[in-house]
Formats: structure tokens, sequence, C-alpha cells
């Protein structure tokens, strides 16, 4: 395993909480100026929640196509070698049978 693969993955996580922390600090302001009205009765802090995931997941989606898609090349290059790994121990247990 190399140390690209965690950083891709890891960089996209990171930035994609990022997004998420970034309109959640917007949503949450918006909600406390009136912009956008407030949750009923105590449930303001989860308005504010659905709020940023239903903003911050479009925006996650335009933003880091780069990193996702080398983060999926990654993860396809992975499971690449794992395959060919488990059919050569399949074709060396064929082997040693016959």
């Amino acid at each position: 395993m190399s140390d690209s693969k965690t950083s891709a993955t890891l960089r996209y996580t990171l930035m994609r909480l990022g997004i998420f922390a970034g309109c959640f600090a917007v949503m949450w302001g918006l909600v406390y100026l009136r912009v956008v009205p407030r949750g009923l009765g105590d449930s303001n802090l989860l308005w504010v929640l659905v709020l940023s995931v239903v903003v911050s997941a479009p925006l996650s989606f335009v933003l880091l196509r780069k990193q996702r898609d080398a983060m999926s090349e990654q993860i396809v290059a992975k499971v690449d070698r794992a395959k060919s790994r488990l059919e050569s121990n399949r074709s060396q247990e064929d082997s040693a049978l016959q």
C-alpha cells in the first residue's frame, strides 16, 4: 500500500468536511441574522445541519471532482491488484491439487 492512496482518500475526506463546515458556518450565520427561517422550537441545530448538508453536497460534487476522480482511480487500482492476487492464489491451488 502506498501513501498516495491514503493521502488521496484523506485529502478528499478533509476537503469534503471543510466544505460542510464552511456551509454550516454560513447557514448558522444566515439563520442567526434571520435571512433564512429558524427551525421549529428546539430544532434549530438540526435545521442548520440539514441546510448545510443540502448546500454542501452539490458544492462538493462540483468542486471536488478532481480529487474524487484521483481517489477513484487509486481504489480501482487497489481492487485490480487484489483480484489478480486472488486469481494467482487460485491458480496455485489448482496446480497443487493436480
